[in-house]
């Protein structure tokens, strides 16, 4: 069962969000809050598996308290669903580490589809906005406003972890990855996470700009 939490200062919307989820048999919706403070307290108490997140709250928006919650609870997904496709705040939930970024214009299965495909670790990006978030991603990726790493870091990578590092950046999830080299996902998990401690990055997100500014995303990082 995925464990839901909603985050909405609209009362209507989360009602509404909560009965058509309610409908599906592998989903229930656990809490109903108005804004971020509400989140996190009942991040502490309810522990959900993804949080459907508008963008503009009050108290807390959307984007700090997907920050917060994604520093302190990285395995909880989540999906921001909003009326708003504006640059920065795509750009800023994305780089917090949201999983999704969702206007609320989509249909009652593309909701329901896109919490199961969060929750086993894939993204989803509304069609509407995709195309705004590729130019994005690669303005930074071609900005002199570079992510650094040292030199000493990158030589310390494996050659799994620089197969991991180019997949990541062509953007497949954990799922995939293990998939792709046949691994258990656990095993792409904690190569993902030493990734990331080797080369003091944030998160995924800043590992893929990464990966494409350095170009390793079109290396060939197979077994010899």
């Amino acid at each position: 069962m995925i464990k839901i939490l909603i985050a909405d200062d609209q009362e209507l919307i989360r009602q509404s969000i909560q009965i058509v989820l309610g409908l599906e048999k592998d989903i229930e919706v656990i809490d109903t809050v108005a804004n971020g403070l509400e989140v996190i307290r009942s991040v502490r108490k309810m522990k959900p598996d993804v949080i459907l997140m508008d963008i503009r709250m009050p108290e807390m928006d959307g984007v700090v308290c997907t920050q917060i919650i994604k520093e302190n609870y990285p395995n909880i997904k989540i999906i921001i669903l909003t009326t708003f496709d504006d640059d920065e705040y795509v750009f800023n939930a994305l780089k917090y580490g949201a999983s999704g970024y969702l206007l609320k214009g989509i249909s009652t299965k593309e909701l329901s589809d896109a919490v199961r495909k969060v929750y086993q670790g894939s993204a989803m990006i509304n069609g509407d906005i995709a195309s705004k978030v590729v130019k994005l991603f690669s303005r930074m990726a071609q900005s002199n406003i570079a992510i650094h790493v040292d030199k000493e870091q990158v030589s310390d990578l494996k050659r799994t972890e620089w197969q991991i590092i180019s997949l990541v950046g062509c953007g497949m999830s954990n799922k995939e990855i293990a998939g792709k080299l046949r691994l258990s996902e656990g095993t792409v998990r904690n190569n993902l996470s030493n990734i990331l401690s080797k080369l003091e990055l944030r998160d995924r997100t800043q590992l893929a700009i990464w990966a494409v500014q350095t170009g390793a995303v079109n290396q060939d990082f197979e077994d010899e």
